[in-house]
């Protein structure tokens, strides 16, 4: 096998707006016609009279053309009937908006970039949309300890160029982060593909403040590492989705940029060599192994036919892309080197590429990044975000495959491998209750058999709501309410998410 450096092609946008791949799509309403409508105050132009005395005029959106994109999530899966969207500029307009809804009893989406794949992000009635997109300041960054202090609203790509200039980096990479806000990625708990490295959210997360349903602004903007005074309040909006607080203000702990990065996009003949070839890359590479993912071939032939991008290699079951951030370049090639040669003389991977320069890492990043995209470019997406016992990360998309036993169907399988994240997708023309019905509830069993998680970071949303009995006990779910009544007793904040059905009633 001879390494070489990538195929060069053209890298477009990770991910396009709502506008760009909007379509058609029925109400979440009609699709679910057995959830009902909570016992919510309807929103009147007295209602909107108030809003326009404390906002200024473009911050009040009530264009029902301007409006659609808010409605609808990026999957044109689920798709609400907001007709009012609210743009606040600082704490305290976000303040006074929760304080008033709270009062009147009108329900609130809080919107991030509205990259969600669960529906948590979008309206599913007509809840009042309130978008964070221009709390947008990066506010503070110390290049000495790495902390940067941010709103929520900053998308994660500018923040992480603002982090650039200080020589730090973000602790999180995101196919999506052209698009995502930093809020909205605390409030899901994101992982991406360096938590193997950094670890997730809940580690990197130093403070946040948030704006409880009642209006009260809630500081937890501790740039402290270590602070042990007291319950530890933020973790608890961290993965919330916007049910318990919307969060404002993040400081984020940020590793040092690394000088030297390195990938592999690697091809191998079986899923027992793939698990090898990881173990051996832990083993080889240690500190510097920033990154592990799994890409097979059904999701690559996607990614290539849909968006025109050329892999590498081609015709394996599995890619694996290996990513090593250092800073020292010659003691990270060599080591990387050395690992390539063995798994190559063991006949772990038969093919593969290694790109050393940024430009060609992120030509083959996109390989990976942009399956999302494709596959949306298909159809209608039944789209699952799994943790299972990495022994078992490609039994439950062959399983599926049976189950469905339609090779027009499209079933792939990729994700974070080095730490059992597997997102397992199938696509048809168009929505389908067969095939749901043949996925649901089967993939929650398979799951919970196997003692993992229905939901391993894009968190549970409207879709996995009625599941979470799948991964947590009953008296965990039965706490989880009482910290939503503390909360949230009116259930402005998000509702129909997170929580089963019977659990989200005002």
């Amino acid at each position: 096998m001879t390494f070489r450096l990538s195929l060069s092609y053209n890298l477009v946008r990770r991910f396009h707006s709502n506008t760009t791949l909007l379509r058609y799509v029925e109400s979440t309403a009609v699709r679910y016609p057995n959830l009902k409508r909570g016992n919510y105050g309807k929103l009147s132009d007295k209602n909107v009279i108030f809003f326009q005395s404390i906002l200024e005029p473009h911050q009040v959106i009530t264009d029902p053309s301007d409006i659609e994109g808010y409605n609808v999530d990026w999957l044109n899966t689920v798709r609400g009937s907001s007709s009012l969207v609210l743009k606040p500029k600082s704490n305290e307009e976000v303040s006074e908006i929760l304080k008033y809804c709270n009062t009147n009893r009108i329900a609130v989406c809080p919107q991030g970039g509205n990259t969600g794949l669960v529906g948590g992000s979008v309206p599913v009635f007509d809840e009042v949309v309130v978008s964070l997109s221009l709390m947008n300041r990066v506010i503070s960054v110390d290049e000495l300890t790495g902390i940067a202090i941010t709103e929520a609203g900053c998308v994660l790509e500018n923040l992480e160029s603002k982090l650039h200039e200080h020589c730090l980096t973000l602790p999180l990479d995101l196919g999506a982060k052209g698009s995502c806000h930093i809020g909205g990625n605390v409030s899901t708990n994101a992982g991406g593909i360096r938590l193997l490295r950094y670890g997730n959210l809940h580690g990197s997360v130093l403070g946040v403040t948030a704006v409880l349903a009642n209006g009260q602004v809630l500081d937890c903007l501790s740039t402290n590492k270590k602070d042990n005074t007291g319950y530890d309040l933020k973790q608890l909006f961290i993965g919330s989705e916007g049910t318990l607080g919307v969060v404002t203000q993040v400081a984020l702990q940020c590793p040092t940029k690394p000088s030297s990065v390195q990938l592999a996009f690697l091809g191998v003949e079986n899923f027992d060599n793939v698990l090898e070839t990881m173990c051996q890359a832990k083993r080889g590479l240690g500190e510097i192994l920033s990154s592990c993912e799994l890409i097979d071939q059904s999701a690559l032939d996607c990614v290539s036919s849909q968006l025109k991008l050329q892999a590498p290699v081609n015709n394996y079951p599995f890619y694996v892309l290996l990513e090593t951030a250092g800073s020292n370049a010659t003691h990270d090639t060599e080591k990387l080197n050395s690992l390539l040669e063995q798994l190559l003389q063991k006949g772990l991977i038969a093919d593969g590429v290694v790109a050393v320069d940024s430009a060609h890492v992120m030509k083959i990043w996109a390989l990976r990044e942009r399956i999302a995209e494709a596959l949306a470019s298909e159809g209608y997406v039944y789209k699952y975000d799994v943790s299972v016992p990495v022994r078992q990360f490609y039994q439950l998309v062959e399983e599926m495959r049976n189950r469905l036993g339609d090779p027009g169907i499209r079933c792939c399988g990729y994700g974070h491998l080095g730490d059992g994240n597997l997102h397992l997708n199938i696509t048809t023309e168009e929505y389908n209750t067969d095939v749901l019905n043949k996925i649901e509830p089967f993939i929650y069993e398979w799951v919970s058999k196997y003692k993992g998680s229905i939901s391993a970071e894009h968190g549970l949303g409207f879709k996995k709501r009625n599941m979470i009995g799948f991964s947590k006990s009953e008296s965990t779910i039965h706490w989880m309410h009482h910290l939503k009544q503390l909360f949230d007793p009116n259930n402005i904040l998000n509702p129909y998410k997170v929580l089963p059905d019977a659990m989200n009633r005002p």
